[in-house]
């Protein structure tokens, strides 16, 4: 059975993933596509509705992101949210202007005779972001909504809709009603379709052919090798490199687990290649000319691994959605380069890579996994990115650092764990600042590094609140790091949400 889709248009937003949830949370299946997407490819994807999101051009401007005027000719419902409603504007003779910016949570007074916002309230605080205003409608056009100041919040005529205000912030429920009440979706999607339909699509596209899969131990990487061992038996062949930047005994743990002897049967492969990317990584600082060379040495060791193998058509990456928008789509601003994404390099030895997970949020990867059946310590495991700890080593990377960041995170974890606190943040780990200061140990001057310690809460790792840590438990931590892991000093503890900090450190 085909389910029911959305079509999200995306003119350049890196918030266009919180829509996507929003949707997907209502059981819809939905994708972002870019504006230029053509009629006949959305003719194509036949979806329930499209919702037009994102952008920081001015859409009155001659070289403006517009989509074809003929989508709104095409019946489908539509939801213009902030740049989205200037598009429906412009291309339909209204009028968008320069005016004073409004930034964060403004009252907005509805109609509540517009099904978009049955359940609401008569009024309610909405986030603003936005320089341009509607001075005057379209033709045929009406006023749903205004700001406290009089401003035009909101527009519709028969089923398209604009909103000046972004609800997948504060009210959700406008994406829920956009879903059901507009749209008449059934919400009908499912893992378990997601599962049986990504196994006959790689089993369509592999056919005889043999893949390669870059394994890391990690939540992603492993659902990803066990949906296409699913799929395709003895002909995938799983490779873990260590690259020196894991956390402590990960190694051991990763080869425990789907080595010969682990639960699944797997071919696997364990490549030692920690002095290679030490060697590659020697006086590097630059946290984006990090990933990219841990991106494209992966990379290498894989193909090096593929040739042993004999002809791999496929390299399968166990990439998902907030990796690709970190990394810059379409018009998209760069956040940072994810090492799977945007730290590849320009030429890769391999028909093509596959990756399965592409289009899921973290919390979407995690029910895969329970849908195939893989036990819930794996499935619910910290988070660990690609880079390793590259990227939680600010400043050049040694051997010597590297121990001292998997010491104090290993102190960190166990912990946590001993507490029973494990299971209470999205995130939590242990970062070597390139901060060094004086101090004191067994009445003795020191001048070493100080560790920052991070907890975060999330569920889309698109924003992150700053996960608190008992002092009882944040005391046992910090004075356990600073009397047994040689070279700290001194540890701090960070609380800033994403944004506008990221959730790792570079």
């Amino acid at each position: 059975m085909k389910n029911e889709r959305i079509l999200i248009l995306d003119f350049g937003s890196q918030n266009n993933q919180s829509v996507a949830k929003k949707v997907r949370e209502c059981a819809v299946y939905c994708e972002v596509h870019p504006f230029t997407m053509s009629i006949e490819k959305i003719k194509e994807f036949d979806p329930k509705g499209i919702i037009l999101i994102g952008g920081n051009d001015n859409v009155y401007l001659s070289d403006a992101s517009l989509c074809d005027k003929e989508l709104f000719k095409l019946g489908y419902p539509i939801l213009g949210i902030g740049y989205g409603m200037h598009v429906i504007c412009q291309l339909n003779d209204g009028t968008v202007k320069l005016n004073n910016k409004e930034n964060g949570l403004v009252i907005v007074n509805f109609n509540k005779d517009c099904s978009l916002f049955n359940g609401l309230s008569d009024n309610e605080l909405c986030y603003m972001n936005h320089e341009d205003y509607v001075i005057e409608v379209p033709n045929g056009y009406d006023v749903i909504c205004e700001t406290e100041n009089g401003n035009i919040g909101g527009i519709s005529k028969g089923n398209i809709y604009g909103l000046q205000f972004y609800p997948e912030n504060n009210n959700p429920q406008v994406i829920k009603n956009f879903v059901f009440e507009v749209c008449k979706c059934a919400g009908d999607w499912k893992m378990e379709d997601f599962v049986n339909d990504t196994i006959k699509e790689i089993k369509d596209k592999v056919k005889d052919g043999k893949v390669l899969c870059a394994l890391s131990g990690g939540v992603d990487s492993s659902v990803s090798a066990v949906l296409l061992s699913k799929a395709i038996g003895k002909q995938l062949t799983c490779v873990f490199v260590d690259h020196g930047l894991m956390r402590k005994n990960e190694p051991e743990e990763v080869e425990s687990i789907f080595g010969k002897n682990g639960n699944y049967d797997l071919n696997f492969i364990k490549v030692d290649a920690k002095q290679r990317f030490y060697d590659k990584l020697a006086g590097v600082t630059d946290p984006e000319r990090k990933r990219k060379i841990i991106g494209e040495e992966f990379i290498r060791v894989f193909e090096e691994e593929a040739k042993k193998i004999g002809k791999v058509d496929y390299l399968v990456q166990g990439t998902i959605y907030p990796d690709i928008i970190e990394s810059g789509i379409g018009k998209a601003k760069v956040i940072k380069s994810h090492h799977n994404v945007g730290g590849l390099p320009s030429v890769v030895d391999f028909k093509e890579i596959i990756e399965p997970l592409k289009l899921l949020f973290k919390d979407e990867v995690r029910k895969v996994g329970l849908e195939l059946g893989l036990p819930e310590y794996l499935v619910y495991r910290q988070p660990f990115p690609g880079p390793g700890l590259g990227v939680r080593i600010i400043g050049d990377i040694t051997a010597e650092k590297v121990k001292i960041v998997q010491d104090a995170d290993f102190i960190y974890r166990e912990e946590i764990a001993k507490a029973k606190l494990d299971k209470n943040y999205s995130q939590y780990f242990a970062a070597l600042t390139n901060l060094r200061s004086v101090g004191m140990k067994n009445g003795v001057r020191t001048y070493d590094y100080a560790i920052a310690l991070r907890a975060v809460l999330t569920t889309d790792f698109m924003t992150a609140e700053c996960g608190i840590i008992p002092s009882d438990v944040l005391s046992k931590i910090v004075k356990r790091i600073v009397s047994e892991v040689e070279g700290v000093n001194r540890v701090l503890f960070d609380c800033t949400p994403k944004p506008p900090s990221t959730i790792e450190f570079e």
